[in-house]
């Protein structure tokens, strides 16, 4: 979550093998986010950070990391505030390679370069569309109902892994519930890598060396799966 901290923790991240960092913009509704990112959004909003401190923390964390891959990820209501064009210009001028609007349909703003989520509840038809629209790599949001850690990996996963790859080539990242390593190597072992948010930020409210270390534990599972057929 964009902080004053944000460019030392992201850097800590870095340092521990992660591959992408995602930046949220905090928003004060988010209907997606489990309680522990809901109040680190919170936090983020009473710290000041509306949407021009964030982006001015991404140029900031951009500097610090000219080679890592840096994803805004924040909901429609901010965008439509701000500007749509004026936030994908902005993000990108700031060091954005991408962009993530959870609330945002594949079908809508087709010309906002982004990445896309599919749920097990996506038909097959959207989850072609979304990875027909999406940036890069696919989103698998693993479990219906917001983000937080779970006490094992959502058994949905698998069927919607083999869906995806009917649809793309493109790499599928698996979202929402991973938070152990275990969950990480296991999820790692159907999709081609996970995204890991509440722990992380978990981790993070202890301090740049508990995240690095948190993120080293996840590498070391993820170095340690088999690789997906």
């Amino acid at each position: 979550m964009c902080g004053p901290d944000t460019p030392e923790l992201a850097e800590a991240a870095a340092e521990g093998g992660a591959d992408l960092l995602e930046l949220g913009f905090p928003f004060s509704d988010p209907l997606a986010d489990g309680p522990v990112i809901r109040r680190a959004a919170e936090r983020a909003l009473a710290q000041g950070m509306r949407t021009g401190a964030c982006l001015e923390t991404l140029a900031a964390t951009r500097a610090r990391l000219p080679e890592m891959p840096l994803v805004p990820m924040t909901y429609s209501s901010l965008l439509e505030a701000y500007g749509w064009e004026r936030f994908a210009d902005d993000a990108r001028a700031a060091g954005a390679t991408s962009l993530i609007i959870v609330d945002l349909p594949a079908d809508e703003r087709a010309d906002l370069r982004r990445i896309q989520l599919v749920a097990p509840t996506s038909t097959d038809k959207r989850i072609r569309l979304a990875a027909e629209r999406t940036d890069g790599w696919l989103y698998l949001v693993t479990l219906t109902g917001t983000t937080g850690a779970r006490d094992g990996l959502s058994p949905a996963l698998a069927g919607l892994v083999e869906r995806a790859r009917t649809a793309t080539k493109l790499p599928l990242y698996a979202g929402f519930g991973i938070s152990t390593p275990e969950q990480a190597r296991a999820a790692a072992e159907l999709a081609d890598g996970v995204v890991v948010g509440t722990s992380a930020l978990e981790a993070a409210e202890q301090g740049p060396a508990a995240l690095r270390d948190y993120v080293k534990s996840l590498r070391t599972a993820l170095d340690a799966a088999a690789v997906p057929a």
